[in-house]
């Protein structure tokens, strides 16, 4: 329940800032006539995830057992990739997130209305079809439908509430901060949801070695027991893992992990090294006077 109120809400949070953004802009250019252009894409975008998400959930009933295992852990990996490929381009483009929508809005208004019903679908619907894709895949992973679709329905509502928050000005966060750690403990969820995945395609047979146990916990973590629950439905965590499951784990951790803390956490050192000769070096005026011309 958690995670998915923690996916619910950074999703939604993402999606209530390109909102507002875009809203803002609008506004500001005095376009306000093209709003409800905006605001039909933004329901078709949220409209078309709901559409995924129905379709995840009540589709496979039909299935065998093993389309169904087949099935789920082929979109779990999917789901998994999508929401990496989503931390990493949060990480590299929110600094210009505005420039660029800002953009993308000046040539819809130079061009047709059906433009900025696009722009309205496609800013939005990313966000919900990965939203939708992954609290399935958590959800299925978990095995807890109720508990994670109130988790994501509570987080989702919470996002609409700060974002409303944030475009009033009532509300100021630190966006950075706030999306480096949830970006964190996203990668943390998604290890165990890829990891599932792989153990729903070794169930079907499609990967070999499902009897291959790395360890056995259940004497020290039973999974029935309140901690044991609450650790399947934040990481999904198994007490018997087999080793694929294990070893996609680590390897998904120590590589997504590192990678995303470099690229979030390095884009402010380039800004130290230079403020650093700024301080312990002073300028010389008697030695550069001939160049001062250059500097202005």
């Amino acid at each position: 329940m958690l995670a998915n109120a923690l996916i619910g809400l950074r999703e939604g949070l993402e999606a209530g800032l390109v909102v507002g953004i875009l809203v803002a802009y609008l506004n500001k250019m005095g376009r306000r006539d093209v709003l409800p252009k905006l605001w039909i894409g933004i329901a078709g975008a949220i409209a078309l995830a709901l559409g995924v998400g129905a379709a995840l959930t009540y589709g496979p009933y039909g299935m065998s057992l093993q389309s169904r295992e087949i099935l789920g852990g082929t979109l779990s990996i999917v789901a998994v990739g999508l929401v990496t490929w989503m931390i990493f381009w949060m990480a590299r483009h929110a600094r210009h997130l505005k420039g660029e929508l800002q953009g993308q809005l000046d040539v819809a208004l130079a061009g047709s209305a059906l433009g900025i019903v696009v722009i309205g679908v496609v800013s939005v619907g990313r966000e919900g079809i990965e939203t939708a894709l992954f609290i399935w895949a958590s959800v299925n992973s978990s095995g807890n439908a109720v508990l994670g679709t109130i988790g994501a329905a509570i987080g989702l509502l919470a996002s609409v509430v700060i974002s409303y928050l944030i475009y009033r000005g009532l509300v100021r966060i630190n966006l950075s901060r706030f999306f480096l750690w949830t970006g964190a403990f996203l990668v943390v969820v998604a290890a165990g949801v890829i990891a599932d995945g792989v153990g729903d395609l070794q169930e079907a047979g499609v990967i070999p070695g499902v009897t291959n146990i790395a360890y056995n916990l259940s004497g020290v973590i039973p999974a029935s027991s309140w901690y044991g629950v609450l650790l399947t439905g934040l990481f999904q965590f198994t007490p018997e893992p087999t080793w694929a499951r294990l070893t996609v784990w680590v390897l998904y951790i120590a590589v997504v992990l590192t990678l995303f803390l470099r690229v979030s956490l390095g884009r402010t050192k380039p800004a130290a090294v230079t403020a650093t000769p700024a301080v312990t070096t002073p300028p010389a005026p008697a030695l550069v006077p001939a160049h001062a011309g250059d500097r202005a």
